[in-house]
Formats: structure tokens, sequence, C-alpha cells
């Protein structure tokens, strides 16, 4: 099986607090995240939320907390009601002065099924993940636009 692995890294003008607050806080995480009816970073706590795919269909995203070490790491399974397949998404926070070095990982991606649309195609996650946190994420904790 070939190994589908996304790995990106940015450094954002904010504190490692700031940053942990914008991946851990549900009411701020909506802001630029999903928006999500609970959230709790505690190893095991289950969320989901609803993610549109590029022809506006809807998917239910299943989630499992799996690690937390506060402002260092936070990863969830990561997975789709109704379809084969599991990841992981790992947040990993690193100080630089002022600022935070964070570093996502999205690994697992060859294990959800090739569709006819190609939804769980390795480039959507790439174009996904890039906007969240090359554009949104830093627009929210740098206090830019999105």
């Amino acid at each position: 099986m070939n190994m589908q692995l996304f790995v990106t890294e940015r450094i954002y003008n904010a504190t490692v607090d700031k940053v942990w607050k914008a991946i851990t806080d549900k009411d701020q995480m909506k802001q630029w995240y999903f928006d999500l009816a609970e959230f709790w970073p505690e190893a095991g706590f289950e969320f989901q939320f609803y993610g549109q795919g590029k022809e506006g269909e809807q998917y239910l995203h299943l989630c499992k907390i799996t690690e937390v070490i506060k402002e260092k790491k936070l990863q969830y399974s990561w997975r789709y009601d109704g379809y084969d397949g599991n990841s992981f998404v790992t947040f990993e926070l690193f100080a630089e002065g002022n600022a935070t070095r964070l570093k996502l990982t999205h690994e697992g991606i060859e294990t959800f099924p090739v569709t006819a649309n190609n939804a769980f195609a390795k480039e959507n996650f790439v174009e996904g993940w890039n906007h969240i946190i090359g554009i949104s994420l830093p627009g929210f904790v740098e206090g830019k636009a999105s």
C-alpha cells in the first residue's frame, strides 16, 4: 500500500498559548476551522462535524482524540461516516521566540476509498489543509482577515 502522508509547517506571529487555544477551544475553532458542537482536548474525546466536498456534497467526519500534550501536541483520528478508512491528524507546536511554528501531519489518507468524484484524493487534503493552516488559522491568530 502506498502511504500517503501530508506534512506542512507554518510560523505564526502569535504565542504558543494563543495558537493552542485556537486549535483546542471550540468557540475559537469555529472562527477558522469547523463549527463543532462539542470539543474537549482530552484523549478519548470523540467529536464530529460536517465538511463539504468540491461538488457540494456533505461528509460527516468522525474523530477521536488520541493524544494531548498541552501546548505541544494534539492528535486525533479522522474518518468518514459510511466509508472505509481511518487517518490521523497531528498538530505539533514549537515556540520560536514570540512566534509559534505549527507542524501539521495527516497520515493514513491512503486508507480511504477511491470514489467516482475523487473526494478522498490526497490533492484535496493538501488543498484543504493549505487553506486551513496557511490562510484561515493565521488570519485568526494574527488578526488578519481570511
